[in-house]
């Protein structure tokens, strides 16, 4: 059944332009795992706690949360469907290229994929830095505030951290896959501990009363950190922590030539994996709203994240750090340097990037591009170099879900005007409602996007900018000259990788997923 599935897959792939070069190691169980070890919940929400506590504290965590859900799964639906129609690792780009019309196909590919590479790249660099954050945290914790690491160990840490991952990165395809599904055991686990939290808060807040804040003022309680005057505008920054946790999950269409299946099992764990984050961060945030008995007191830590402040005083010290160290935040920069290095793949593929004939190598024993994960690490380094501004993490956070979210919404938006009558629905599909959704999807990214260029506070100092606009813009124009100068006369989108001119490569050719 195994080898009928492969065949049915390679098929498929040869159909959409590409000859199969990896092994299909991934199931569909392995593939949603891939997706959840990326988003991390656990990670997400412990390191993106500070976006709600400053942005309207008690009131922030709950629907901070909550609101930004609907929406961010109107945007995975919308990819979930274009998966299921191409499963291929050029993903999102290549998406475009076959939803926009023959004029634009070429300046739509460029574009997606241009802002997908940003996003990738600043998503491992800011996960790296998060991770490094934690260590730093975890020591200032264990020496009572003794040791404190600055910008320069942090980004040494940093340095390490990547080079590390880039090893991980590295191996064979199912050494990776298995990797993966024990990371997300482990998440899982914590995932567990997360949702359980509540009840076991409650039952210590019977114990200790003043160590537990009221259910009115978990769920209303607003107090406006930011400096912005405006408390909408305050309580609308708080959607950057759902913004940045719920990333990555296009992860599962760029791995769909490694995986079993991938016509069904990618959108699958596209919805899966964003549905599973969303329920258990809100259950993560309503825990540490309770949980968190002074705002100001918060605010106030001497820690790099805030939440370890909130550990420190529901749990004392020793359980603090037990907890602390059992979020596995590097087993989801590893998933995330995977995702991205297969992205720089599939681009380098169809000569996309600078030095493509590098990047599209694959390696001969791992059976893996092991040259595109140590750009990424690369890369992911430079970008790390902003751990030295006192704004370093909201500028990567910023810059990663601009790039990742206009790349999301961008074959959305040729899916439902040119792409339209073109479009050969696979598996999942929204039938009827692929339009509005599509529309809600795009709608919401255009205003996020615009969101996250702001600062932090209203009043703002070369140290506390948002650098977002820096990385982004720097993208932006070198792809838009490089397009201006030279891609235009020869760049023309995904280029079929198959030798043989008797093979059918066309998209517009009737697709036949009825074998899987």
């Amino acid at each position: 059944m195994t080898e009928v599935l492969h065949r049915s897959d390679n098929a498929l792939l040869r159909k959409l332009g590409y000859k199969s070069e990896f092994q299909r190691e991934f199931s569909l169980i392995e593939t949603i795992c891939f997706s959840l070890s990326i988003m991390a919940v656990s990670s997400g929400v412990t390191t993106g706690y500070s976006f709600p506590l400053n942005s309207g504290g008690h009131f922030a965590m709950i629907w901070g949360w909550f609101i930004p859900c609907f929406f961010i799964m109107c945007v995975a639906a919308s990819m979930a469907e274009l998966a299921s129609s191409m499963p291929t690792s050029a993903g999102l780009y290549y998406f475009s290229a076959k939803m926009a019309s023959t004029k634009h196909s070429a300046l739509a590919s460029w574009i997606t994929g241009w802002a997908n590479i940003t996003g990738q790249i600043t998503l491992v660099c800011s996960i790296g830095y998060t991770c490094a954050e934690m260590i730093t945290s975890g020591i200032t914790m264990a020496t009572d505030g003794a040791v404190t690491l600055g910008s320069g160990p942090t980004f040494g840490i940093l340095v390490a951290i990547f080079a590390t991952q880039g090893i991980i990165c590295s191996t064979a395809t199912r050494t990776l896959a298995r990797i993966n599904l024990l990371s997300v055991i482990l998440t899982s686990e914590d995932l567990w501990f997360m949702g359980t939290l509540i009840a076991a808060v409650v039952g210590l807040f019977v114990c200790a009363r003043k160590n537990r804040v009221s259910a009115k003022v978990a769920f209303t309680e607003f107090e406006n950190s930011t400096g912005w005057s405006n408390n909408v505008w305050a309580f609308i920054m708080a959607f950057t922590s759902p913004m940045w946790s719920l990333t990555g999950y296009d992860s599962a269409a760029h791995i769909s030539e490694e995986t079993a299946g991938a016509a069904r099992a990618a959108p699958i764990a596209i919805v899966v994996s964003v549905a599973a984050t969303e329920i258990f961060g809100w259950i993560y945030y309503m825990a540490a709203s309770f949980a968190t008995t002074s705002v100001d007191e918060i605010l106030q830590t001497k820690l790099t994240l805030p939440m370890g402040q909130v550990f420190l005083n529901t749990l004392g010290k020793k359980g603090a750090l037990a907890l602390w160290f059992l979020i596995a935040l590097y087993m989801c920069g590893c998933s995330q340097g995977v995702d991205a290095s297969r992205v720089i793949f599939a681009f380098s593929r169809d000569n996309a990037l600078p030095g493509s004939r590098w990047w599209k190598k694959i390696d001969k024993r791992t059976q893996t591009p092991v040259n595109a994960v140590w750009l990424v690490m690369a890369a992911s380094a430079v970008c790390g170099v902003l751990s030295f501004s006192a704004a370093a993490f909201n500028s990567l956070v910023s810059a990663s879900v601009i790039g990742l979210y206009i790349s999301y919404v961008t074959p959305v938006y040729f899916r439902i005007t040119s792409g339209r009558k073109k479009f050969v629905p696979g598996p999942f599909n929204l039938g009827r409602w692929s339009t509005p959704i599509g529309i809600t999807a795009i709608v919401w990214v255009a205003f996020m996007v615009v969101m996250l260029l702001f600062p932090a506070s209203q009043s703002t100092t070369a140290e506390t900018m948002n650098y977002a606009i820096v990385l982004v813009m720097a993208v932006f124009v070198f792809a838009s000259l490089s397009w201006v100068l030279s891609a235009r006369k020869w760049f023309t989108g995904p280029i079929s990788n198959i030798d043989s001119s008797s093979e059918s490569t066309s998209y517009d050719e009737k697709q036949d997923h009825s074998v899987l």
